[in-house]
Protein backbone atom coordinates (compact mmCIF):
# COMPACT_ATOMS: atom_id res chain seq x y z
CA UNK A 1 0.00 0.00 0.00
CA UNK A 2 3.06 2.25 -0.16
CA UNK A 3 3.18 3.21 3.48
CA UNK A 4 -0.57 3.59 3.92
CA UNK A 5 -2.84 1.35 5.93
CA UNK A 6 -6.37 0.77 4.80
CA UNK A 7 -9.50 1.27 6.86
CA UNK A 8 -9.76 -2.51 7.33
CA UNK A 9 -6.24 -2.48 8.76
CA UNK A 10 -7.29 0.13 11.28
CA UNK A 11 -10.39 -1.78 12.23
CA UNK A 12 -8.46 -5.03 12.43
CA UNK A 13 -6.18 -3.36 14.93
CA UNK A 14 -9.27 -2.85 17.05
CA UNK A 15 -9.88 -6.62 17.14
CA UNK A 16 -12.62 -6.76 14.59
CA UNK A 17 -13.59 -5.56 11.11
CA UNK A 18 -15.99 -2.68 10.70
CA UNK A 19 -19.52 -4.15 10.51
CA UNK A 20 -20.96 -4.02 7.03
CA UNK A 21 -24.56 -5.19 7.56
CA UNK A 22 -26.85 -2.28 8.34
CA UNK A 23 -24.08 0.30 7.73
CA UNK A 24 -23.09 -0.99 4.27
CA UNK A 25 -21.87 1.79 1.97
CA UNK A 26 -23.56 1.97 -1.46
CA UNK A 27 -21.08 4.40 -2.94
CA UNK A 28 -17.48 4.20 -4.00
CA UNK A 29 -15.22 4.12 -0.93
CA UNK A 30 -13.02 7.16 -0.44
CA UNK A 31 -9.28 6.89 0.05
CA UNK A 32 -8.25 6.37 3.63
CA UNK A 33 -6.31 8.72 5.82
CA UNK A 34 -2.58 8.38 5.07
CA UNK A 35 -0.17 7.74 7.91
CA UNK A 36 3.62 7.84 8.06
CA UNK A 37 5.32 4.78 6.56
CA UNK A 38 5.61 1.73 8.78
CA UNK A 39 3.82 3.52 11.61
CA UNK A 40 1.05 2.45 13.88
CA UNK A 41 -1.49 4.92 15.24
CA UNK A 42 -0.04 4.63 18.72
CA UNK A 43 3.64 4.32 17.74
CA UNK A 44 4.23 8.10 17.57
CA UNK A 45 3.20 10.02 20.69
CA UNK A 46 0.68 12.78 20.11
CA UNK A 47 2.28 16.08 21.13
CA UNK A 48 1.90 19.77 20.38
CA UNK A 49 3.78 21.03 17.36
CA UNK A 50 7.00 22.51 18.77
CA UNK A 51 7.30 25.61 16.57
CA UNK A 52 4.00 26.47 14.90
CA UNK A 53 2.03 28.14 17.66
CA UNK A 54 0.52 31.49 18.62
CA UNK A 55 2.68 34.27 20.02
CA UNK A 56 1.11 33.99 23.50
CA UNK A 57 1.69 30.23 23.86
CA UNK A 58 4.22 28.89 26.36
CA UNK A 59 5.04 25.18 25.94
CA UNK A 60 6.78 22.85 28.37
CA UNK A 61 9.75 20.72 27.34
CA UNK A 62 7.61 17.59 26.96
CA UNK A 63 5.43 19.35 24.33
CA UNK A 64 2.34 18.09 26.16
CA UNK A 65 1.31 21.16 28.14
CA UNK A 66 0.70 24.67 26.82
CA UNK A 67 -0.39 27.86 28.54
CA UNK A 68 -1.50 31.23 27.24
CA UNK A 69 0.71 33.77 29.00
CA UNK A 70 -1.48 36.85 28.46
CA UNK A 71 -4.48 38.40 26.72
CA UNK A 72 -7.30 36.13 25.46
CA UNK A 73 -6.12 35.22 21.95
CA UNK A 74 -3.00 34.54 19.84
CA UNK A 75 -2.93 31.01 21.24
CA UNK A 76 -3.47 28.68 18.26
CA UNK A 77 -1.68 25.31 18.45
CA UNK A 78 -1.46 22.16 16.33
CA UNK A 79 -0.58 18.51 16.79
CA UNK A 80 2.87 17.25 15.84
CA UNK A 81 1.54 14.50 13.57
CA UNK A 82 -1.59 13.66 11.54
CA UNK A 83 -4.65 12.27 13.32
CA UNK A 84 -6.29 9.07 12.13
CA UNK A 85 -10.01 8.72 11.54
CA UNK A 86 -11.68 7.68 14.82
CA UNK A 87 -8.52 8.54 16.77
CA UNK A 88 -9.54 10.44 19.89
CA UNK A 89 -7.49 13.55 20.68
CA UNK A 90 -7.60 13.79 24.48
CA UNK A 91 -7.13 17.10 26.33
CA UNK A 92 -7.25 18.08 29.96
CA UNK A 93 -8.05 21.68 30.90
CA UNK A 94 -5.39 22.71 33.41
CA UNK A 95 -6.10 26.43 33.80
CA UNK A 96 -9.18 28.63 33.53
CA UNK A 97 -9.30 32.43 33.52
CA UNK A 98 -12.82 33.68 34.17
CA UNK A 99 -12.38 37.24 32.97
CA UNK A 100 -13.00 36.42 29.29
CA UNK A 101 -15.88 35.19 27.14
CA UNK A 102 -15.72 32.11 24.95
CA UNK A 103 -13.65 29.00 25.48
CA UNK A 104 -11.48 26.38 23.79
CA UNK A 105 -11.75 26.09 19.98
CA UNK A 106 -11.24 22.57 18.63
CA UNK A 107 -10.95 21.22 15.11
CA UNK A 108 -8.74 19.90 12.34
CA UNK A 109 -6.66 21.12 9.44
CA UNK A 110 -5.30 19.49 6.31
CA UNK A 111 -2.41 21.99 6.22
CA UNK A 112 0.89 20.63 7.53
CA UNK A 113 1.79 22.87 10.52
CA UNK A 114 5.49 22.44 9.67
CA UNK A 115 4.86 24.43 6.50
CA UNK A 116 2.96 27.24 8.28
CA UNK A 117 4.91 30.34 9.28
CA UNK A 118 4.01 31.04 12.95
CA UNK A 119 4.17 34.78 12.25
CA UNK A 120 1.27 34.43 9.82
CA UNK A 121 -1.08 32.82 12.32
CA UNK A 122 -4.09 35.06 13.02
CA UNK A 123 -5.34 36.02 16.47
CA UNK A 124 -8.39 33.78 16.34
CA UNK A 125 -9.14 30.33 15.00
CA UNK A 126 -12.75 31.49 14.65
CA UNK A 127 -13.43 33.19 12.33
CA UNK A 128 -9.99 34.15 10.95
CA UNK A 129 -8.43 30.73 10.47
CA UNK A 130 -11.56 28.75 9.60
CA UNK A 131 -12.39 31.24 6.85
CA UNK A 132 -9.34 29.90 5.02
CA UNK A 133 -9.47 26.70 3.00
CA UNK A 134 -8.41 23.56 4.83
CA UNK A 135 -9.25 24.61 8.40
CA UNK A 136 -12.25 23.47 10.45
CA UNK A 137 -12.91 24.44 14.08
CA UNK A 138 -15.66 25.39 16.50
CA UNK A 139 -15.89 26.72 20.07
CA UNK A 140 -16.53 24.39 22.98
CA UNK A 141 -19.46 25.56 25.15
CA UNK A 142 -18.26 27.72 28.04
CA UNK A 143 -20.03 25.66 30.69
CA UNK A 144 -17.98 22.61 29.68
CA UNK A 145 -14.63 24.38 29.98
CA UNK A 146 -13.95 23.88 33.67
CA UNK A 147 -10.57 23.04 35.12
CA UNK A 148 -9.97 19.30 35.31
CA UNK A 149 -12.37 18.37 32.50
CA UNK A 150 -11.02 15.82 30.03
CA UNK A 151 -12.17 16.41 26.45
CA UNK A 152 -11.98 13.80 23.71
CA UNK A 153 -12.67 14.83 20.12
CA UNK A 154 -12.35 12.91 16.87
CA UNK A 155 -13.51 12.79 13.25
CA UNK A 156 -15.38 9.89 11.65
CA UNK A 157 -15.23 8.56 8.10
CA UNK A 158 -18.02 10.95 7.01
CA UNK A 159 -16.16 14.05 8.15
CA UNK A 160 -18.27 14.52 11.27
CA UNK A 161 -16.51 15.73 14.40
CA UNK A 162 -17.65 14.57 17.84
CA UNK A 163 -16.55 15.43 21.35
CA UNK A 164 -16.97 13.79 24.73
CA UNK A 165 -16.57 15.45 28.15
CA UNK A 166 -15.13 13.10 30.80
CA UNK A 167 -17.25 9.93 30.74
CA UNK A 168 -20.40 11.49 29.23
CA UNK A 169 -21.93 10.40 25.96
CA UNK A 170 -20.48 11.68 22.66
CA UNK A 171 -21.91 14.90 21.21
CA UNK A 172 -21.98 15.84 17.55
CA UNK A 173 -19.81 18.96 17.17
CA UNK A 174 -19.80 19.85 13.47
CA UNK A 175 -19.32 18.25 10.04
CA UNK A 176 -17.75 18.94 6.66
CA UNK A 177 -14.16 17.90 7.36
CA UNK A 178 -12.29 16.49 4.35
CA UNK A 179 -11.08 13.09 5.51
CA UNK A 180 -9.47 12.26 2.16
CA UNK A 181 -6.38 14.18 3.26
CA UNK A 182 -4.06 14.05 6.23
CA UNK A 183 -5.54 15.88 9.22
CA UNK A 184 -3.74 17.57 12.10
CA UNK A 185 -5.51 18.57 15.30
CA UNK A 186 -6.16 22.28 15.73
CA UNK A 187 -6.48 23.62 19.29
CA UNK A 188 -7.01 27.31 20.08
CA UNK A 189 -6.44 28.05 23.79
CA UNK A 190 -8.94 30.89 23.75
CA UNK A 191 -10.82 33.03 26.25
CA UNK A 192 -11.77 31.25 29.47
CA UNK A 193 -9.36 28.41 28.73
CA UNK A 194 -5.81 29.39 29.61
CA UNK A 195 -3.96 26.07 29.82
CA UNK A 196 -4.40 22.55 28.42
CA UNK A 197 -2.49 19.27 28.56
CA UNK A 198 -2.40 16.64 25.82
CA UNK A 199 -3.09 13.12 27.07
CA UNK A 200 -2.31 9.91 25.20
CA UNK A 201 -4.60 9.51 22.21
CA UNK A 202 -6.91 6.51 21.89
CA UNK A 203 -8.75 4.87 19.04
CA UNK A 204 -12.51 4.84 19.45
CA UNK A 205 -13.46 1.41 20.89
CA UNK A 206 -14.80 -1.01 18.32
CA UNK A 207 -18.04 -1.51 20.24
CA UNK A 208 -18.78 2.18 19.73
CA UNK A 209 -18.69 1.64 15.96
CA UNK A 210 -21.12 -1.26 15.74
CA UNK A 211 -24.83 -0.79 14.94
CA UNK A 212 -27.13 -0.77 17.98
CA UNK A 213 -24.13 -0.53 20.30
CA UNK A 214 -25.36 2.91 21.35
CA UNK A 215 -29.03 1.97 21.50
CA UNK A 216 -29.26 1.99 25.28
CA UNK A 217 -27.15 5.11 25.60
CA UNK A 218 -29.14 6.85 22.88
CA UNK A 219 -32.45 6.16 24.59
CA UNK A 220 -31.03 7.44 27.86
CA UNK A 221 -29.78 10.54 26.07
CA UNK A 222 -33.24 11.21 24.69
CA UNK A 223 -34.71 10.91 28.18
CA UNK A 224 -32.13 13.38 29.46
CA UNK A 225 -32.68 15.70 26.53
CA UNK A 226 -35.27 17.80 28.31
CA UNK A 227 -32.71 18.85 30.91
CA UNK A 228 -29.47 18.60 28.93
CA UNK A 229 -28.91 21.52 26.52
CA UNK A 230 -26.36 19.41 24.60
CA UNK A 231 -28.21 16.28 23.43
CA UNK A 232 -25.83 13.38 23.00
CA UNK A 233 -26.04 11.68 19.60
CA UNK A 234 -25.36 8.06 18.75
CA UNK A 235 -22.55 7.64 16.26
CA UNK A 236 -24.40 4.86 14.48
CA UNK A 237 -27.91 6.31 14.35
CA UNK A 238 -26.84 9.25 12.18
CA UNK A 239 -27.26 8.01 8.64
CA UNK A 240 -28.55 11.21 7.06
CA UNK A 241 -25.92 13.56 5.65
CA UNK A 242 -25.49 16.79 7.61
CA UNK A 243 -25.12 20.27 6.22
CA UNK A 244 -21.58 21.52 6.82
CA UNK A 245 -21.28 23.99 9.67
CA UNK A 246 -20.78 27.63 8.69
CA UNK A 247 -17.44 28.57 10.18
CA UNK A 248 -17.04 32.09 8.80
CA UNK A 249 -19.59 33.57 11.26
CA UNK A 250 -18.21 31.73 14.26
CA UNK A 251 -18.17 33.74 17.50
CA UNK A 252 -17.27 37.14 16.08
CA UNK A 253 -19.17 38.89 18.95
CA UNK A 254 -16.98 37.11 21.53
CA UNK A 255 -13.82 38.36 19.83
CA UNK A 256 -15.16 41.91 19.74
CA UNK A 257 -16.38 41.75 23.33
CA UNK A 258 -13.05 40.41 24.57
CA UNK A 259 -11.11 43.04 22.61
CA UNK A 260 -13.16 45.81 24.23
CA UNK A 261 -12.79 44.23 27.66
CA UNK A 262 -9.04 43.85 27.16
CA UNK A 263 -8.70 47.65 27.12
CA UNK A 264 -10.44 47.88 30.52
CA UNK A 265 -8.30 45.32 32.33
CA UNK A 266 -4.60 45.15 33.21
CA UNK A 267 -2.35 42.92 31.16
CA UNK A 268 -1.93 40.34 33.91
CA UNK A 269 -4.76 39.30 36.22
CA UNK A 270 -4.45 37.02 39.21
CA UNK A 271 -7.31 34.51 39.24
CA UNK A 272 -6.59 33.18 42.73
CA UNK A 273 -9.29 35.39 44.28
CA UNK A 274 -12.77 33.89 44.05
CA UNK A 275 -16.07 33.68 45.94
CA UNK A 276 -16.30 32.04 49.35
CA UNK A 277 -18.39 28.89 49.74
CA UNK A 278 -20.56 30.68 52.32
CA UNK A 279 -23.15 32.82 50.55
CA UNK A 280 -26.78 33.92 50.70
CA UNK A 281 -29.44 31.27 50.30
CA UNK A 282 -30.85 32.80 47.11
CA UNK A 283 -27.68 32.61 45.03
CA UNK A 284 -26.04 29.61 43.43
CA UNK A 285 -22.39 29.10 42.53
CA UNK A 286 -21.90 28.40 38.82
CA UNK A 287 -18.16 28.10 39.35
CA UNK A 288 -15.80 29.48 41.96
CA UNK A 289 -15.63 32.83 40.14
CA UNK A 290 -19.30 33.17 39.13
CA UNK A 291 -22.54 33.35 41.12
CA UNK A 292 -26.12 33.71 39.92
CA UNK A 293 -29.46 34.52 41.50
CA UNK A 294 -32.02 31.75 41.79
CA UNK A 295 -35.09 33.97 41.57
CA UNK A 296 -36.13 37.60 41.62
CA UNK A 297 -38.13 38.22 44.77
CA UNK A 298 -37.88 41.32 46.87
CA UNK A 299 -36.54 39.61 50.00
CA UNK A 300 -33.66 37.73 48.45
CA UNK A 301 -30.56 36.85 50.43
CA UNK A 302 -27.94 37.39 47.74
CA UNK A 303 -24.79 38.32 49.64
CA UNK A 304 -21.50 36.77 48.52
CA UNK A 305 -18.01 37.23 49.95
CA UNK A 306 -14.45 36.77 48.72
CA UNK A 307 -12.53 33.66 49.73
CA UNK A 308 -9.70 35.65 51.31
CA UNK A 309 -8.99 39.17 52.58
CA UNK A 310 -8.02 41.67 49.94
CA UNK A 311 -4.54 43.18 49.94
CA UNK A 312 -3.75 46.85 50.23
CA UNK A 313 -3.79 48.46 46.75
CA UNK A 314 -5.24 45.27 45.23
CA UNK A 315 -7.90 46.05 42.63
CA UNK A 316 -10.69 43.47 42.36
CA UNK A 317 -12.41 43.43 38.95
CA UNK A 318 -15.98 42.15 38.56
CA UNK A 319 -18.37 41.82 35.66
CA UNK A 320 -22.14 41.78 36.08
CA UNK A 321 -24.98 40.49 33.98
CA UNK A 322 -28.42 42.08 34.15
CA UNK A 323 -31.73 41.84 32.31
CA UNK A 324 -33.14 45.38 32.55
CA UNK A 325 -30.33 47.96 32.79
CA UNK A 326 -32.13 50.73 34.69
CA UNK A 327 -33.21 48.39 37.49
CA UNK A 328 -29.77 46.80 38.02
CA UNK A 329 -28.32 47.48 41.44
CA UNK A 330 -25.26 46.20 43.28
CA UNK A 331 -24.30 46.69 46.91
CA UNK A 332 -20.74 46.18 48.09
CA UNK A 333 -18.49 46.72 51.04
CA UNK A 334 -15.77 45.32 53.26
CA UNK A 335 -15.83 43.42 56.54
CA UNK A 336 -13.40 42.19 59.13
CA UNK A 337 -15.61 39.12 59.65
CA UNK A 338 -14.08 35.89 58.36
CA UNK A 339 -16.76 34.28 56.12
CA UNK A 340 -15.78 30.86 57.50
CA UNK A 341 -17.36 31.88 60.82
CA UNK A 342 -20.70 32.71 59.17
CA UNK A 343 -23.69 30.63 58.22
CA UNK A 344 -25.92 31.36 55.22
CA UNK A 345 -28.70 32.33 57.63
CA UNK A 346 -26.43 35.06 59.04
CA UNK A 347 -26.47 36.90 55.71
CA UNK A 348 -29.60 39.10 55.56
CA UNK A 349 -31.61 40.29 52.59
CA UNK A 350 -30.79 43.90 53.50
CA UNK A 351 -27.00 44.36 53.53
CA UNK A 352 -27.32 47.60 55.53
CA UNK A 353 -28.44 45.62 58.59
CA UNK A 354 -24.97 44.06 58.79
CA UNK A 355 -23.60 47.22 60.41
CA UNK A 356 -25.41 46.22 63.62
CA UNK A 357 -23.15 43.19 64.02
CA UNK A 358 -20.19 43.30 66.36
CA UNK A 359 -17.68 42.94 63.51
CA UNK A 360 -16.56 45.76 61.25
CA UNK A 361 -18.97 46.10 58.29
CA UNK A 362 -18.99 49.01 55.83
CA UNK A 363 -21.72 48.93 53.16
CA UNK A 364 -22.41 51.05 50.10
CA UNK A 365 -24.37 50.85 46.85
CA UNK A 366 -23.22 51.61 43.33
CA UNK A 367 -24.72 55.00 42.52
CA UNK A 368 -24.04 55.04 38.75
CA UNK A 369 -26.47 53.33 36.33
CA UNK A 370 -25.43 49.74 35.65
CA UNK A 371 -25.78 47.77 32.44
CA UNK A 372 -25.20 44.14 31.58
CA UNK A 373 -21.53 43.57 30.83
CA UNK A 374 -20.27 46.47 32.95
CA UNK A 375 -16.88 45.98 34.63
CA UNK A 376 -16.38 47.35 38.13
CA UNK A 377 -13.11 47.68 39.99
CA UNK A 378 -12.73 48.04 43.77
CA UNK A 379 -9.54 49.11 45.53
CA UNK A 380 -8.69 49.85 49.16
CA UNK A 381 -5.53 51.96 49.23
CA UNK A 382 -3.06 52.53 52.03
CA UNK A 383 -5.11 55.46 53.33
CA UNK A 384 -8.17 53.27 53.85
CA UNK A 385 -10.02 54.78 50.90
CA UNK A 386 -12.27 52.36 49.01
CA UNK A 387 -12.14 53.56 45.41
CA UNK A 388 -14.37 52.29 42.61
CA UNK A 389 -13.90 52.30 38.85
CA UNK A 390 -16.74 51.82 36.36
CA UNK A 391 -15.75 50.54 32.92
CA UNK A 392 -12.26 51.92 33.41
CA UNK A 393 -13.42 55.35 34.64
CA UNK A 394 -12.48 56.37 38.17
CA UNK A 395 -15.71 56.92 40.13
CA UNK A 396 -13.83 58.27 43.15
CA UNK A 397 -13.70 57.32 46.80
CA UNK A 398 -16.86 55.62 48.00
CA UNK A 399 -15.97 54.72 51.59
CA UNK A 400 -13.27 55.37 54.12
CA UNK A 401 -12.56 52.16 56.04
CA UNK A 402 -10.33 50.85 58.77
CA UNK A 403 -7.68 48.84 56.94
CA UNK A 404 -5.64 48.07 60.05
CA UNK A 405 -7.16 44.58 60.06
CA UNK A 406 -7.82 41.98 57.32
CA UNK A 407 -10.82 42.94 55.17
CA UNK A 408 -12.96 40.71 52.98
CA UNK A 409 -14.98 42.19 50.12
CA UNK A 410 -18.68 41.34 49.87
CA UNK A 411 -21.39 42.04 47.30
CA UNK A 412 -25.17 41.90 47.10
CA UNK A 413 -27.10 41.31 43.87
CA UNK A 414 -30.25 43.42 43.61
CA UNK A 415 -32.81 44.49 41.05
CA UNK A 416 -32.28 42.83 37.70
CA UNK A 417 -28.67 41.73 38.28
CA UNK A 418 -28.64 38.01 37.51
CA UNK A 419 -24.95 37.09 37.60
CA UNK A 420 -21.72 38.38 39.09
CA UNK A 421 -18.27 37.18 38.09
CA UNK A 422 -14.88 37.92 39.62
CA UNK A 423 -12.63 38.53 36.63
CA UNK A 424 -9.50 38.61 38.74
CA UNK A 425 -7.36 40.99 40.77
CA UNK A 426 -4.30 43.07 40.07
CA UNK A 427 -1.78 44.90 42.21
CA UNK A 428 0.40 47.54 40.62
CA UNK A 429 2.71 50.13 42.20
CA UNK A 430 1.23 52.93 40.12
CA UNK A 431 -2.17 52.67 41.83
CA UNK A 432 -0.99 52.38 45.41
CA UNK A 433 -1.24 56.10 45.96
CA UNK A 434 -4.38 56.58 43.89
CA UNK A 435 -6.63 59.16 45.50
CA UNK A 436 -10.02 60.06 44.14
CA UNK A 437 -11.25 63.63 43.80
CA UNK A 438 -13.45 63.12 46.87
CA UNK A 439 -10.63 61.78 49.00
CA UNK A 440 -10.14 63.19 52.51
CA UNK A 441 -6.73 64.37 51.38
CA UNK A 442 -8.22 66.96 49.08
CA UNK A 443 -8.91 70.55 49.94
CA UNK A 444 -12.20 71.74 51.37
CA UNK A 445 -13.54 73.38 48.25
CA UNK A 446 -12.95 70.29 46.11
CA UNK A 447 -14.46 68.09 48.77
CA UNK A 448 -17.67 70.11 48.99
CA UNK A 449 -18.31 69.43 45.33
CA UNK A 450 -17.89 65.65 45.52
CA UNK A 451 -18.81 64.70 49.07
CA UNK A 452 -21.56 67.05 50.10
CA UNK A 453 -24.61 65.72 51.83
CA UNK A 454 -26.46 65.88 48.53
CA UNK A 455 -24.06 63.67 46.63
CA UNK A 456 -25.32 60.25 45.65
CA UNK A 457 -22.52 58.17 47.20
CA UNK A 458 -23.19 59.73 50.60
CA UNK A 459 -26.93 59.16 50.33
CA UNK A 460 -26.30 55.53 49.54
CA UNK A 461 -23.96 55.09 52.47
CA UNK A 462 -25.64 53.22 55.35
CA UNK A 463 -25.82 55.17 58.56
CA UNK A 464 -27.99 52.83 60.56
CA UNK A 465 -27.49 54.17 64.07
CA UNK A 466 -30.20 53.84 66.69
CA UNK A 467 -30.22 56.64 69.28
CA UNK A 468 -32.23 55.57 72.32
CA UNK A 469 -34.32 58.29 73.96
CA UNK A 470 -32.91 57.37 77.37
CA UNK A 471 -29.59 58.90 76.45
CA UNK A 472 -28.99 62.21 78.14
CA UNK A 473 -27.59 65.15 76.26
CA UNK A 474 -26.37 66.74 79.47
CA UNK A 475 -23.47 64.39 79.96
CA UNK A 476 -20.21 66.12 80.71
CA UNK A 477 -18.08 66.06 77.57
CA UNK A 478 -15.01 63.92 77.55
CA UNK A 479 -11.69 65.62 77.65
CA UNK A 480 -10.25 66.49 74.27
CA UNK A 481 -6.84 65.51 75.62
CA UNK A 482 -6.22 61.80 75.73
CA UNK A 483 -3.71 60.17 78.01
CA UNK A 484 -2.63 57.97 75.13
CA UNK A 485 0.50 58.91 73.28
CA UNK A 486 -1.21 58.18 69.98
CA UNK A 487 -1.49 61.32 67.89
CA UNK A 488 -4.81 62.49 66.47
CA UNK A 489 -5.03 62.93 62.73
CA UNK A 490 -7.81 65.30 61.73
CA UNK A 491 -9.42 65.12 58.31
CA UNK A 492 -9.17 68.43 56.51
CA UNK A 493 -12.69 68.04 55.16
CA UNK A 494 -16.14 67.25 56.43
CA UNK A 495 -19.08 65.34 55.00
CA UNK A 496 -21.25 68.45 54.77
CA UNK A 497 -22.41 71.18 57.12
CA UNK A 498 -25.22 69.17 58.73
CA UNK A 499 -24.87 66.37 61.25
CA UNK A 500 -25.15 63.00 59.50
CA UNK A 501 -27.45 61.69 62.28
CA UNK A 502 -29.96 64.44 63.06
CA UNK A 503 -29.47 66.55 59.91
CA UNK A 504 -30.47 69.59 62.02
CA UNK A 505 -27.44 70.81 63.90
CA UNK A 506 -24.17 71.91 62.37
CA UNK A 507 -21.13 69.65 62.44
CA UNK A 508 -18.96 70.74 65.36
CA UNK A 509 -17.38 67.52 66.63
CA UNK A 510 -14.39 65.46 65.59
CA UNK A 511 -14.18 61.73 66.37
CA UNK A 512 -11.06 60.31 67.96
CA UNK A 513 -9.02 58.49 66.75
CA UNK A 514 -10.19 58.40 63.11
CA UNK A 515 -10.45 62.20 62.89
CA UNK A 516 -13.71 62.34 60.91
CA UNK A 517 -16.01 65.36 61.34
CA UNK A 518 -19.58 64.32 60.63
CA UNK A 519 -21.60 64.84 63.85
CA UNK A 520 -22.93 67.55 66.06
CA UNK A 521 -21.79 67.47 69.66
CA UNK A 522 -25.18 66.32 71.00
CA UNK A 523 -25.38 63.31 68.67
CA UNK A 524 -21.73 62.58 69.29
CA UNK A 525 -22.38 62.21 73.01
CA UNK A 526 -25.30 59.88 72.40
CA UNK A 527 -23.34 57.82 69.93
CA UNK A 528 -20.36 57.50 72.27
CA UNK A 529 -22.58 55.98 74.98
CA UNK A 530 -23.74 53.19 72.67
CA UNK A 531 -22.15 49.77 72.86
CA UNK A 532 -19.64 49.15 70.10
CA UNK A 533 -19.84 52.82 69.11
CA UNK A 534 -18.13 53.42 65.80
CA UNK A 535 -17.66 56.19 63.27
CA UNK A 536 -20.56 56.42 60.78
CA UNK A 537 -18.06 56.90 57.96
CA UNK A 538 -15.20 54.48 58.51
CA UNK A 539 -16.67 52.24 61.28
CA UNK A 540 -13.59 52.60 63.46
CA UNK A 541 -14.20 52.45 67.21
CA UNK A 542 -14.91 55.84 68.81
CA UNK A 543 -12.48 56.39 71.68
CA UNK A 544 -13.44 60.00 72.37
CA UNK A 545 -15.27 62.98 70.90
CA UNK A 546 -13.86 66.48 70.69
CA UNK A 547 -15.93 69.62 70.25
CA UNK A 548 -14.39 72.18 67.93
CA UNK A 549 -14.91 75.90 67.51
CA UNK A 550 -14.65 77.68 64.20
CA UNK A 551 -13.55 81.26 63.61
CA UNK A 552 -16.40 83.12 61.97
Amino acid sequence: MGGQITRNTIYDSLNGPFPATSQRCHYKPKPCLPLPPCANVSSIPLLFHPSTKGSQIIMDTSQRTVKRQGSFCNAITFSNRPIAVYEQVRLKITKKQSCWSGALRLGFTCKDPSRINPDTLPKYACPDLVSQSGFWAKALPEELSNEGNVINFWVDKKGRVFYRINDLSPVLFFSGVHVTESLWALIDVYGLTRGVQLLDSEMLPVECLRPRSFATTHQASIRRGRDDPHLSISLCDMNEPLQPFSFTSCHVPQNSQNSQQCSLLPTHLDTELHFHSVHGSHVTVLDKHTVARLDHRGDERTLVLTNRPIHTAETVFLKLKATVPRSACLSYGVTSCDPATLRPSDLPANPESLVDRKEFWAVCRVAVPLHSGDILGFLVNANGELIMTHNGVNAGMQLCVDNSRPLWMFYGLHGTVTQLRILGSSQHPDIRGLSAPNSPSCNASTFTTHCSGNSEPVLDMPLNINLNSSFSSKTTPSSPFSSQSESLTLSSCSWGDDCTICYENAVDTVLYACGHMCLCYSCGLKLKKMSNACCPICRRTIRDIIKIYRNV
